[in-house]
């Protein structure tokens, strides 16, 4: 399979997504968000109850507060969007969100991260070969998670969710985060390369016009992937590790 794969060092730059990609995030993000929804559902008596499926559907790979919006719809339910500085007991998308996100952090702190090998390995190789490297993430968090995961210094590169606020970027699947994460690089889209693991994320760097998107599927389906524009789907990244 290897042999099949292209070599990533002929492309002028490659931007990964974080979570899911680099670092099992995904898993403490999936955690916090079953156990801040579960619990606001249960207290509003939303039905039908949250499930991992309203993750792949309605989360994975947006910006929390877009996700946030995104889920209640699905329930048919309207709540203020509020402000970002409303505390976490503000019954508003941001209030809402910013929920989620004081028991992501805790979890973090408390139980660190590391990138998976295969990442590693594969970041390594890039870096060692000169080529380009960045990072396109919806998470705000992604500054602290590189840092705890000991990879930021690879990254000249980190088009976050805090990055996409301040430049009033659409969330994934528009194609502005990667557009701009490609833009910070110095790279045409049309000879670059991005991975993603996400449906939204998928679809947003196809959207970009980058010339190889590949998909890793950590659960969302290798054809769902194809399908949204992957052109190529691995289920871990040390498949381009010569």
């Amino acid at each position: 399979m290897t042999a099949e794969l292209p070599d990533l060092t002929t492309y002028d730059g490659v931007l990964f997504d974080l979570d899911g990609v680099l670092t099992p995030t995904a898993e403490v993000h999936m955690h916090a968000w079953r156990t801040m929804f579960t619990e606001l559902f249960a207290q509003w008596d939303i039905p039908p109850p949250y499930t991992d499926d309203d993750y792949y559907r309605y989360l994975d790979g947006k910006q929390r507060y877009e996700g946030v919006a995104s889920l209640l719809r699905s329930r048919d339910v309207e709540v203020p969007w509020g402000d970002p500085s409303d505390p976490p007991t503000a019954d508003t998308v941001c209030g809402i969100g910013n929920r989620k996100n004081e028991v992501f952090s805790s979890v973090l702190r408390t139980e660190g991260i590391a990138p998976y090998p295969g990442s590693l390995a594969l970041i390594q190789q890039l870096h060692g070969a000169g080529t380009p490297i960045g990072v396109v993430s919806s998470s705000k968090n992604a500054e602290e998670v590189l840092t705890a995961a000991g990879i930021r210094a690879y990254f000249p590169v980190v088009m976050d969710g805090v990055v996409a606020a301040r430049e009033q970027l659409r969330s994934k699947p528009a194609p502005d985060m990667f557009l701009e994460g490609a833009r910070m690089l110095g790279v045409d889209p049309t000879r670059g390369a991005a991975f993603e693991d996400a449906h939204s994320g998928v679809a947003s760097a196809a959207a970009a016009g980058y010339a190889l998107v590949v998909g890793v599927d950590r659960g969302a389906g290798a054809q769902a992937l194809l399908d949204l524009g992957a052109n190529i789907v691995v289920n871990d990244l040390g498949a381009f590790v010569a």
